[in-house]
């Protein structure tokens, strides 16, 4: 099942949430150590039912929590976690508490894009309207980072068409993308399948600078796995299951702060043409 089919599963999962009875009685618990897309979110305990109607922790509330695992992952928002964990995992206090309606246009806004990317609308069942607007009666989490304005200036990966692969390309072409892109970095990427059949991307080791461009080293390989899990569908065809492959990745960074990658050299031992370009590109230049 690949992350389409899930997403998709997500919002049919979500349907009956609002169906949950502020006046049903309830009961807390410790949010279980294998539910970890709601750890170390500030609380330990949670009350069930939870906000989407699930009342069984092994057999609804862990399993479908995962669901929610790729979205996160994405990093489409610094408060999505809060968000969505205020509805799996609701704090246990004497009085319900669900998520302020600006904590959901803020995460909506940011992360509706990232389900677009894969084909998907933000769920009805996540509607902001139905969350309280008075920001005291409501979760409104606190800035974490006080950074956050380079965070801002740092490019950002986005949805965007999906780059071409060149196999075994010429000399000539290589040379011309190390010159028209903004930058040009080598990567191994890697395509696995986690137990649920999900399949999982990965950049593995470093990543290596022929042209930094705007890129940054600290920055560079979060950048590229976080490009990966938001274009789902050009990673499905991109990155080959099996063995993690060495790319030449080329690309450039938009005028609004967004990377865009335009072309992927699978690097292949044979690939003399690559080897030759990266050099004289490295002592000439454009």
């Amino acid at each position: 099942m690949d992350l389409l089919t899930v997403t998709l599963a997500l919002l049919v999962l979500l349907t009956p949430a609002w169906g949950f009875d502020m006046g049903q009685s309830t009961r807390c618990v410790p949010i279980p150590h294998q539910m970890s897309v709601c750890q170390d979110v500030g609380y330990s305990e949670m009350r069930l039912p939870n906000f989407l109607g699930h009342s069984s922790l092994e057999g609804e509330v862990v399993p479908r929590s995962e669901d929610w695992r790729p979205l996160l992952q994405t990093g489409c928002h610094p408060h999505a976690q809060a968000f969505l964990c205020s509805l799996i995992a609701p704090i246990c206090l004497d009085t319900f508490i669900q998520p302020c309606r600006s904590l959901c246009v803020a995460v909506r806004d940011s992360c509706a894009p990232v389900l677009a990317c894969q084909g998907h609308i933000w769920p009805e069942a996540l509607d902001c309207d139905r969350f309280p607007a008075q920001e005291d009666m409501c979760l409104t989490p606190h800035p974490k980072h006080s950074n956050s304005h380079l965070a801002k200036a740092l490019p950002q990966p986005a949805c965007q068409a999906c780059p071409s692969v060149e196999e075994h390309p010429t000399l000539k072409t290589v040379l011309d993308a190390l010159c028209q892109d903004d930058f040009a970095v080598t990567a191994k990427l890697s395509r696995r399948r986690r137990p649920s059949g999900v399949p999982e991307f990965e950049v593995e080791g470093r990543v290596e600078f022929i042209r930094q461009g705007p890129l940054l080293p600290y920055d560079t390989q979060y950048l590229l796995q976080q490009w990966l899990l938001i274009n789902l569908r050009c990673a499905n065809t991109l990155v080959r299951p099996g063995r993690a492959q060495l790319y030449l990745l080329t690309g450039a960074v938009q005028p609004e702060g967004t990377l865009a990658l335009t072309r992927l050299f699978p690097w292949h031992k044979k690939d003399h043409s690559i080897a030759v370009a990266t050099r004289k590109w490295k002592h000439h230049k454009c």
